[in-house]
């Protein structure tokens, strides 16, 4: 099982002869990383900023830069602490929740009016 995170930015087209609103979604960004890494991220304190952010009424990227910027100092910081989280089965580990949550993090910053869609 996986986590999608994505950004959508909805585009504004035009009325069509019959006066109907047409309207598309742009996708902005995408990425998927394993449920296994979901332990790690509630020790860093990020786990519904990525895999819940609707329970935090995060529903634009925006809302949840600061809480990224947070969960990822932290693990860079403790990388010793973080790794006895790794995945027992080989899935999911300490070096690939760090390049995600910092590609997701430049992806907020970059599109922060986006709208966030997570699949779980």
């Amino acid at each position: 099982m996986s986590l999608d995170v994505q950004l959508i930015r909805k585009v504004h087209l035009s009325y069509d002869e019959g006066k109907t609103y047409i309207e598309k979604e742009e996708e902005l960004y995408w990425a998927n990383i394993t449920h296994n890494l979901n332990k790690m991220a509630a020790e860093a304190d990020i786990y519904q900023a990525l895999w819940r952010p609707e329970e935090i009424n995060s529903t634009k990227a925006k809302n949840i830069i600061k809480l990224l910027e947070k969960g990822l100092k932290d693990l860079e910081s403790r990388p010793e602490y973080f790794k006895q989280f790794n995945s027992s089965n080989g899935w999911g580990f300490y070096e690939n929740l760090v390049p995600f949550v910092e590609k997701y993090l430049k992806a907020c910053k970059e599109f922060p009016n986006a709208d966030i869609y997570v699949c779980r």
